[in-house]
């Protein structure tokens, strides 16, 4: 054991001052806090101030077509040519021109001017008064009164809740994009830490340096040193990017959301308001928050996310996962004599990690199914998956299973690894194959 302490200790140290180790400590952090941050800016509408000139030669949207706070529209009967050539100069950021055959669906029969580009959400919202009012007007022509289609519309809001095995609503989130995050961290960790325990391991061998080391060391101390040495500086990195994650989320929170949570809240006491008084609730004073519901939506699915419970299963898969496959990466490592001779068998070990990847796609459509279930249960998948159904509401009997699959598993792959570790660290000059590596696997 003191042997195996001295090895953890070297990998611990020469690690911590790895410039790559420090910089991926404070990069992964702010990559989920700007994850985070585009989300929630990607919520808010953008309210770029517009003015627009309107050349209306249909005669059909004049005092129909209509402004709101921050688009202003102005109606001239100038011509086309010489309107384009002015309407920059007159102080106007676009200009809006109507063919007098657009009723009849005329191609090119509108066309919008600009110098800056005015944005998706202000074409949608002209686009969409347009329609309406090129609609309404069909509907006269054939006699129809639009107020009857208008009011027998009706927009309804599907609200999910999750019932638990004893038939009660419990609490979660179902903000799929950041399991999904978690899940693509999780494969790039075990990517990378199990990369560092192969190199570690080929370099050695290539310099000879283990020729030294296992004057001293029997192959398998050596080899279950370097991969609990890394797992420990592994956990250690992510409790440090926990902290500094935490740091930065609550300090932009409450820098940048704090009016948001202030709205949410008066949002979510108008809401309760009207379910206790009902139809005796004067609407007309009710604050409109129309333009933030999908903040709105967002804030609470933060909001319910048990970022504790998330920690803690992260740290788990990580250590799970990663002795899982760096035993496999160490095994390589000792077999072959340089990187491009390890290809071949690189490739089937990262394939099981990016089909997890894929599958991790399907948790932010379809977190139940029974492709999602199976690829958190089986350990080749597992740690990638279940984090990414994680933040969906997961049974505890679900984690256990996968957890204790997952550390059993590792056991196997340690004592395979063990075999062919022992007899590639010591081989040179020989080039490696499946077959070779397949006797290694019964010799004893």
């Amino acid at each position: 054991m003191k042997k195996i302490r001295l090895i953890i200790a070297r990998e611990i140290t020469s690690k911590l001052t790895n410039k790559t180790f420090l910089v991926m400590t404070f990069l992964a952090p702010l990559l989920i806090t700007g994850f985070l941050g585009v989300m929630i800016k990607m919520t808010q509408s953008e309210k770029t101030e517009q003015k627009v000139l309107v050349i209306d030669e249909s005669k059909l949207f004049i005092d129909k077509l209509s402004g709101n706070d921050y688009i202003s529209l102005s109606y001239s009967k100038q011509k086309l040519e010489d309107a384009v050539e002015q309407f920059s100069d007159k102080g106007y950021t676009c200009l809006l021109w109507i063919s007098p055959n657009i009723i009849e669906g005329g191609a090119g029969a509108i066309k919008l001017y600009y110098k800056k580009s005015p944005g998706f959400a202000f074409q949608t919202y002209i686009k969409d008064q347009m329609e309406r009012i090129i609609y309404e007007n069909k509907l006269r022509a054939n006699n129809i009164d639009p107020n009857v289609i208008s009011n027998s519309k009706q927009s309804v809001k599907l609200i999910l809740e999750k019932v638990n095995d004893k038939g009660k609503p419990e609490e979660q989130s179902s903000f799929g994009m950041f399991g999904f995050l978690t899940g693509a961290l999780m494969f790039f960790f075990i990517m990378m830490y199990g990369m560092m325990v192969f190199r570690s391991v080929m370099e050695e061998k290539t310099n000879r340096i283990v020729e030294v080391i296992v004057s001293s060391v029997k192959p398998f101390e050596l080899m279950l040193g370097k991969i609990i040495g890394v797992a420990i500086l592994g956990t250690i990195q992510f409790v440090a990017m926990g902290i500094i994650t935490i740091v930065l989320t609550t300090t932009l929170s409450s820098i940048f959301l704090k009016d948001a949570t202030v709205q949410l809240q008066q949002f979510e006491t108008q809401q309760e308001l009207v379910k206790k008084n009902g139809t005796n609730v004067n609407l007309n004073q009710l604050e409109k928050f129309d333009d933030k519901l999908e903040l709105f939506d967002v804030l609470k699915k933060i909001n319910k996310i048990n970022f504790t419970e998330v920690f803690i299963c992260f740290i788990l898969y990580f250590i799970g996962g990663y002795l899982f496959y760096s035993s496999i990466m160490a095994a390589i490592g000792s077999a072959v004599d340089s990187e491009a001779d390890s290809q071949q068998f690189i490739t089937p070990v990262i394939m099981p990690l990016l089909v997890g990847y894929f599958i991790a796609t399907k948790t932010i459509i379809d977190p139940d199914s029974n492709l999602v279930f199976w690829g958190s249960i089986i350990p080749f998948t597992s740690p990638i998956v279940m984090m990414s159904r994680i933040t969906n509401g997961v049974p505890l009997s679900e984690i256990l299973i996968s957890l204790s699959l997952l550390f059993i598993s590792f056991i196997g792959t340690t004592w395979l690894a063990a075999k062919i570790y022992r007899t590639g660290i010591l081989m040179y000059g020989k080039k490696t194959s499946w077959k070779e590596i397949g006797k290694w696997l019964f010799y004893r």
